[in-house]
């Protein structure tokens, strides 16, 4: 199960699906407020995490790795949480907190709950498409990552204008009280991080330590920024196989 972040879609894992889909079989869905899901309510993780635990049911799927970039992270946590179909866990460039977090000039303003909406409707695709490459590693053509060129713009229309508050005032207070990496702890599954040496939105080193005390598979992927599912598919895709692969030890209290 692939799980796409903020302003994303499934859309981010089209070139990371075919090649986990020659030995297993791929789901990926839009997150609520995202996509063609779209939506307005409902649209934190344990929200997030109870539709894609309903999903997993309603397809019978069992001994799911869950797989979640960025906010996704959270949702393929809490999605766990929720469902006994989940056997493994993905967490690709997501820190534990915002402790650890870097966010562009100006971003706390979408996040305002009357401004952050005005913002988004009024975002011209130049804006967006610059707060994108703060997603990327410095000098990563965007646009070639995916068949649309402007697949960035689209999902940001795409998505719920509530989402940024969710993302950034409401997910701080929760991270803040729960962070991932107590989740991990917590829910004892084995887990694989994989973390882009040149996130600019998360240092690779203190997010690394912390999730690898609480007993994570932690691979930091050189090169590559915070969407290494578009700018180092095939990283990604081998380290998830070979994750896969690998005997599970599941780790008790």
């Amino acid at each position: 199960m692939l799980l796409h972040g903020f302003s994303g879609s499934l859309r981010w894992y089209d070139r990371v699906t075919p090649l986990l889909a020659a030995r297993h079989q791929v789901v990926r869905v839009d997150l609520r407020g995202h996509g063609y899901t779209g939506g307005h309510d409902d649209l934190d993780a344990p929200a997030q995490g109870a539709m894609v635990a309903a999903v997993l049911a309603a397809l019978d799927l069992k001994d799911v790795a869950v797989v979640g970039h960025s906010f996704g992270a959270d949702v393929a946590l809490a999605t766990a949480e929720r469902s006994d179909r989940v056997g493994e866990v993905v967490l690709i460039d997501q820190a534990p907190d915002y402790g650890l977090a870097r966010f562009p000039p100006g971003n706390g303003l979408l996040g305002h709950a009357l401004l952050g909406p005005l913002l988004h409707r009024m975002a011209l695709p130049a804006f967006v498409r610059r707060g994108l490459r703060f997603g990327v590693a410095p000098g990563f053509a965007l646009a070639a990552a995916f068949e649309h060129a402007d697949q960035g713009v689209l999902d940001h229309r795409a998505m719920s204008p509530r989402m940024a508050r969710v993302v950034l005032v409401d997910r701080r207070r929760r991270l803040a009280a729960r962070p991932l990496d107590a989740q991990v702890r917590d829910l004892g599954l084995p887990t694989l991080v994989l973390h882009g040496e040149r996130d600019r939105l998360y240092d690779w080193s203190p997010t690394a330590a912390r999730y690898r005390a609480v007993g994570a598979r932690v691979e930091i992927l050189t090169g590559a920024g915070h969407s290494p599912i578009i700018e180092r598919p095939g990283e990604v895709a081998r380290s998830i196989a070979e994750f896969l692969r690998a005997p599970i030890t599941r780790r008790t209290a």
